[in-house]
């Protein structure tokens, strides 16, 4: 949710790739086969920062029992989301979440593209859905620049005249 990564990306993730002083992940192999650069926000140094490091195995998720990294995390994922109330989501739709929260926090769509990793934006726009609330204050905002008007505000009136 952090990282905007693959799932592969993630499971193959090494110690030696993360780098908490200087804040960021080093994907040297990906998908699109260049090498990317992930900054560590704040909620995912604490979670890094949790994971207890084993000097004889290099990477940051393994299995405890064999040393190996998880080849795959699909039912304890399941899992997590069935206890959490959450239906229908599966572990690529938190790189669609990434995308999504960035875009209607502002970032731009290329800034976006780059930390996903896709070589064109038509692939990052497919990525970034909108919620329906933050179209509503694409909106206001036009409404208020161009007419000195709220939409919101007037939506909030009509409902308390009503």
């Amino acid at each position: 949710m952090n990282t905007g990564c693959r799932k592969g990306e993630l499971l193959s993730l090494k110690w030696d790739n993360v780098d908490l002083k200087h804040g960021f992940i080093l994907l040297d192999i990906t998908k699109n086969g260049e090498r990317r650069e992930i900054p560590i926000n704040e909620t995912l140094r604490g979670v890094l920062q949790g994971i207890t490091r084993r000097l004889d195995i290099s990477y940051v998720f393994y299995d405890n029992a064999t040393g190996k990294p998880y080849q795959d995390v699909k039912r304890s994922f399941n899992t997590a989301c069935r206890r959490a109330g959450i239906n229908d989501f599966h572990f690529h739709d938190l790189r669609h979440t990434f995308a999504s929260h960035l875009v209607m926090a502002g970032v731009d769509i290329t800034t976006v593209k780059e930390l996903l990793g896709h070589k064109t934006l038509t692939m990052t726009l497919r990525y970034a859905h909108l919620a329906p609330s933050h179209k509503v204050k694409a909106v206001d905002i036009l409404d208020n620049t161009i007419n000195g008007k709220s939409t919101i505000q007037k939506l909030y009136n009509q409902a308390v005249n009503a």
